[in-house]
């Protein structure tokens, strides 16, 4: 065994293995598995809250978990020949639903993003993972532009705009600020909007999270994942795609006249399983020619080809909670043959983040990901 600055080796002489861990990740027959740059971990330092927990998730800090089976299609094989979408069997599936923020406090009832993270459980131990947003659209184009955005929107105290401020900021067409909730003593929203107003790209993503609402249930929303993917049809074309999980049971929002109720998502989920099985649609968007395959603060044109790709069927509320759901490691780069990453710079930053804030909070590691390097 040797230790270094910045790397610890340990060598296997009966096996005539070597393996190593960096102070940044793990390290492997002399190739790093994975080390951060700067830029996502100063991001997941940065989206850290004075309210939060280290020990847990920087954002989405609070969710559940639950489980479940994943069916294809019966068209979905003619497009993507990834193991899940092959309809023989269903796919064992274990899900996270979130709050976006990164706060540890429990506030169900505030207007919040909301998280959708899919693992689905393929042959051999492998897995690949869909990460899904209710936003449609991402905060930033670029890693850089994103931390600009962290730093701006990193919240601060409270204060409630006057009607007379509020009419002047409409006046001028920028986005008033909202007013904090019972209760709520820091907030993203000011520097946000701060930050949108004179960001043209961050204006739309930060005017639906600051208005999105608070969802009745984890079931009744539907989530986007926003980047776009690569994905190998049996005939070996390649179509630039995007997936939706649809509600079969429908979008509904709280009553945002009411007084917001801070815990009720878990609870309502375990309730709703007991009761019936929950169920999304799992939708590809086919993006064409001019779209923009590299930015996922650009929305494609709502015409076009959508494929319904299967249905998602949850019905087991996890058990415990922390060992089946809390410590599991999602990423958006855990991807399975069939499925490649697009060229957003933002999503391979956020591989890297996730893989950062995972190993900072303790969690367990990802598992096997069967995809080849060039996606094939």
């Amino acid at each position: 065994m040797r230790a270094d600055t910045n790397l610890l080796i340990i060598v296997n002489r009966s096996q005539g293995t070597v393996f190593g861990i960096c102070l940044t990740g793990l390290w492997a027959g002399g190739v790093c598995r994975w080390a951060i740059p700067t830029l996502p971990k100063n991001s997941v330092e940065t989206l850290d809250r004075s309210d939060g927990n280290k020990n847990l998730r920087p954002v989405h800090t609070l969710g559940v978990g639950v489980s479940g089976a994943f069916m294809a299609s019966a068209v979905a094989r003619d497009y993507c020949v990834a193991e899940h979408f092959q309809g023989a069997t269903q796919i064992p599936v274990t899900v996270r639903f979130s709050n976006g923020s990164g706060s540890a406090e429990q506030r169900d009832g505030w207007s919040d993003v909301r998280g959708m993270a899919t693992r689905f459980h393929l042959d051999k131990d492998a897995a690949t993972d869909l990460i899904a947003l209710t936003l449609p659209e991402f905060f930033a184009p670029t890693p850089k532009e994103f931390l600009e955005f962290a730093v701006a929107a990193k919240p601060t105290q409270v204060t409630r705009e006057s009607p007379w401020r509020k009419i002047l900021d409409l006046l001028r067409m920028t986005l008033p600020v909202p007013d904090p909730y019972p209760g709520e003593k820091i907030s993203p929203n000011a520097g946000a909007i701060k930050f949108g107003n004179p960001h043209d790209y961050a204006q739309l993503a930060v005017f639906e999270a600051a208005s999105i609402g608070a969802p009745v249930s984890y079931a009744r929303a539907a989530y986007h994942a926003v980047h776009a993917f690569i994905v190998k049809a049996p005939d070996g074309m390649r179509r630039w795609v995007r997936f939706i999980w649809q509600p079969i049971a429908g979008v509904l929002t709280t009553d945002p006249n009411a007084t917001p109720v801070d815990d009720y998502l878990k609870e309502e989920m375990r309730n709703r399983l007991e009761a019936e099985p929950v169920r999304f649609s799992l939708t590809m968007l086919i993006g064409e020619a001019g779209d923009n395959f590299k930015d996922s603060m650009r929305l494609w044109p709502p015409h076009r080809v959508r494929v319904m790709m299967g249905t998602l069927t949850l019905d087991t509320f996890a058990n415990n909670q922390d060992a089946d759901c809390e410590k599991l490691s999602f990423n958006p780069g855990l991807l399975t043959d069939g499925i490649k990453a697009s060229e957003d710079p933002v999503l391979r930053a956020r591989q890297e983040a996730y893989e950062f804030s995972s190993h900072r909070r303790g969690g367990v590691p990802r598992p096997f990901s069967r995809s080849s390097e060039d996606g094939e």
